[in-house]
């Protein structure tokens, strides 16, 4: 029998394959879980300047290690080159991430290069950084996900703190990231039934969570979403996203519309729902600059993310998902869509 590192070649997941789930060795949550941790006792924190005038280092008992907190919103592969030259020489055996995605993706980065443990501590949730084998850095401007094993966490701390001060708009944009990642990995072709299971019982969560506010059921929803989209893959939501963050667009806000887009293409049975919680955290329309040719060729070659969308997608389709999308007619009648 064939091993399949979750690859789903199209075929039953009830076919007789052997099927990887790749996760942290040791998952830690629960309100106040960060402070029932031991951390040990050389560590290089990275992290960016927002978390630590919130006071979540002193929280987290971790203002007397290194600190690096200078990580910019969708951080490139330049940071991690500063950090590596900077620390190289440094003696700690740990590298922590506490943040977004964006702390936590440089974190892992640069822990893998530097071969040292990795610890992750989220202070959004969304990204699911804290439980996949994912980085996302710029390179020469674009963005760039890089997928490897080593960038796997050894520990991950989600503890429900966090979101209790984060601001609405972190939680907005955060929160539709997790929806769109775990709706879109239900369709994909690399899905199985176990990432099935978890992306729809995550969607669920997130759901009930943003319709009535529960924060508890959004970090929840959020970590679920991470394991199963970190075993299958995102789509065509995510491989059209990136075009609008690099003019600069929030990761969430992008994928508000280009979830909506990829949901519809593909007939998902997450599309009314998913559309009516963009409608929900009211989500200003996106518009592209660049054109739109010029942008699907960038798109098409995301081969990571296109390669597992449950249906084959061409330049044509994606120049009319973008004129859509900028035209701001996501949300009117199916049939113009």
């Amino acid at each position: 029998m064939l091993v399949y590192d979750l690859i789903y070649n199209n075929r039953s997941f009830y076919s007789n394959y052997v099927w990887v789930i790749k996760q942290p060795p040791k998952i830690i949550f629960g309100q106040n879980s960060v402070n029932e941790f031991k951390f040990p006792e050389k560590c290089l924190v990275i992290t960016s300047k927002g978390t630590k005038s919130r006071g979540w280092l002193d929280y987290s008992g971790l203002t007397n290690q290194i600190i690096f907190d200078d990580v910019e919103t969708n951080p490139s592969i330049e940071t991690t080159q500063k950090i590596i030259s900077k620390f190289q020489n440094s003696d700690f055996t740990h590298i922590i991430g506490i943040g977004g995605g964006s702390s936590m993706d440089v974190a892992k980065f640069c822990a893998f290069k530097m071969n040292k443990l990795k610890i992750m501590i989220p202070t959004t949730f969304g990204s699911g950084s804290e439980v996949t084998r994912i980085s996302v850095l710029k390179v020469n401007g674009k963005k760039k996900s890089f997928h490897d094993d080593n960038l796997i966490a050894d520990v991950a701390i989600v503890d429900s703190f966090f979101i209790q001060k984060s601001p609405d708009d972190i939680i907005k944009n955060s929160v539709i990231d997790a929806v769109a990642q775990c709706s879109e990995a239900y369709d994909s072709k690399n899905t199985n039934k176990y990432t099935k299971f978890l992306c729809q019982h995550a969607f669920e969560l997130l759901e009930e969570g943003i319709i009535n506010m529960n924060k508890e059921k959004i970090v929840i929803g959020s970590l679920i979403s991470g394991l199963g989209f970190g075993n299958s893959s995102t789509t065509l939501g995510h491989a059209l996203s990136y075009v609008f963050s690099n003019e600069g667009y929030s990761h969430g806000h992008a994928l508000a519309f280009t979830t909506t887009a990829a949901h519809f293409f593909n007939n998902s049975i997450f599309y009314s729902r998913f559309k009516n919680l963009v409608k929900k955290l009211d989500f200003k329309p996106i518009f592209l600059k660049q054109d739109f040719g010029m942008a699907s060729e960038i798109i098409l070659k995301d081969k990571k993310h296109l390669n597992n969308n449950p249906i084959p997608i061409g330049k044509k389709n994606i120049i009319e998902l973008l004129i859509k999308i900028n035209h701001g007619k996501m949300f009117e009648n199916e049939k113009d869509i």
